[in-house]
């Protein structure tokens, strides 16, 4: 054993793959009783991969500019390439989102395992981390108290969210103590509280569909739900760290048509018609018009109304809790590491994944982040990126 990577997530098992490939006898430990839990789960709903689009806008997207080498070394079309090379044919969605052909994440991580397995990697299921102890690290495992103390470590720990899949955080003050900079979590990719009133329960669930939310200077095109904890989904997600940061959130119900022609099309009903008939006239749905009825009561007409529906105020109570958020903004901070994410503070330690500090939205771009970092970081505590230390 010459490297121990902690975590087996995509941004563990990729620096595994990269410190194995160099010749190093690789452990895998992992806490959980299996594998890659939160990247299945994700690809519950469909492995969003990454997006292909221009590397230059792709990375900028991540706001955090101590990332570019690692994302311009493996961008999309490096993801893309990786899938195929396990035997997982790709798609390109009309958005841009990049899938396998598949779908489930299920077939690409069996392949990947077996291809780890062939390189010799041993994967140590249920070894939960315990902390540093000396130089060694401990470990609680089905057989006891364990300690390892490899030459080189590589840390991916995940970050604060989904505690039950793994993330949940427990290596902060193991690390915090060591004199690691940690910035403090905040949800990314997040729903927020809504208290309804009773009328919207038979909505929840519900999809609220052709619709552009605003959130400051920012407008997204995408679905969100409706459920009985507030608002969720893709469409939500897209704008969650601009209203986090404080911008009001808001809803165009008709993204393709301007004020003026929902005016003029509400000046042509018949006078005496209910608000609620006059937005089924203009194309909504039920669940659509409940949502109007929620947040503007009582509903106004003529240019007023038309005004409404182009940004509807989507009142709420602030962010879901961080265990429900998809991802999560914090983590260690960037000037803890080396160009080559060894933490400053503990030499020969490197870290990776959403361990980090950087935030990017759903759409291919956490899960291309986790990969790009788990193979900066082998490849620097295998030596091969000499260009990466101070």
């Amino acid at each position: 054993m010459d490297a121990v990577v902690i975590g087996a997530g995509p941004a563990g098992l990729m620096a595994a793959e990269e410190l194995a490939r160099a010749g190093a006898g690789v452990v895998v430990a992992e806490a959980k009783p299996s594998p890659g839990r939160k990247f299945l789960m994700a690809g519950k709903s469909g492995l969003n991969l990454t997006k292909d689009e221009d590397p230059t806008r792709f990375r900028a997207i991540y706001r955090a500019p101590w990332l570019d080498p690692v994302l311009a070394a493996f961008g999309p079309e490096q993801t893309m390439d990786w899938a195929r090379g396990l035997g997982q044919e790709v798609f390109t969605g009309s958005s841009g989102r990049v899938f396998p052909v598949a779908m489930k994440g299920s077939p690409l991580l069996r392949a990947w395992l077996r291809r780890l397995d062939g390189l010799g990697v041993d994967l140590r299921l249920r070894w939960r981390w315990t902390g540093l102890d000396g130089a060694a690290l401990s470990f609680a495992t089905p057989q006891g108290a364990q300690r390892l103390a490899p030459a080189r470590t590589v840390l991916a720990l995940g970050g604060a969210s989904w505690a039950r899949l793994g993330s949940d955080a427990a290596w902060v003050p193991w690390l915090a103590e060591n004199g690691v900079g940690i910035v403090p979590w905040q949800p990314a990719n997040m729903g927020f509280r809504v208290d309804w009133s009773p009328q919207m329960a038979r909505y929840f669930g519900h999809p609220v569909k052709g619709a552009a939310l605003r959130a400051g200077a920012q407008r997204e095109r995408g679905e969100f739900v409706i459920s009985a904890r507030g608002l969720e989904g893709g469409g939500i997600y897209a704008v969650s760290r601009a209203v986090r940061e404080g911008a009001l959130l808001a809803v165009d119900l008709f993204p393709d048509l301007d004020q003026a022609t929902l005016s003029a099309r509400l000046l042509r009903m018949r006078p005496g018609e209910t608000a609620s008939n006059r937005l089924r006239k203009l194309g909504l749905d039920a669940v659509a018009v409940a949502l109007v009825q929620e947040f503007a009561r009582p509903l106004p007409v003529g240019d007023r109304l038309a005004a409404l529906l182009k940004a509807l105020p989507l009142r709420h109570s602030g962010p879901r809790p961080l265990d429900e958020a998809i991802s999560v903004a914090g983590g260690i901070s960037a000037d803890s590491l080396t160009p080559g994410l060894e933490l400053r503070a503990l030499p020969g330690i490197f870290a990776c994944g959403e361990m980090l500090d950087w935030e990017a939205p759903t759409g291919g771009y956490l899960l291309t982040g986790c990969l790009a970092t788990g193979r900066w970081a082998g490849r620097a505590a295998a030596g091969l990126n000499p260009s990466t230390r101070d």
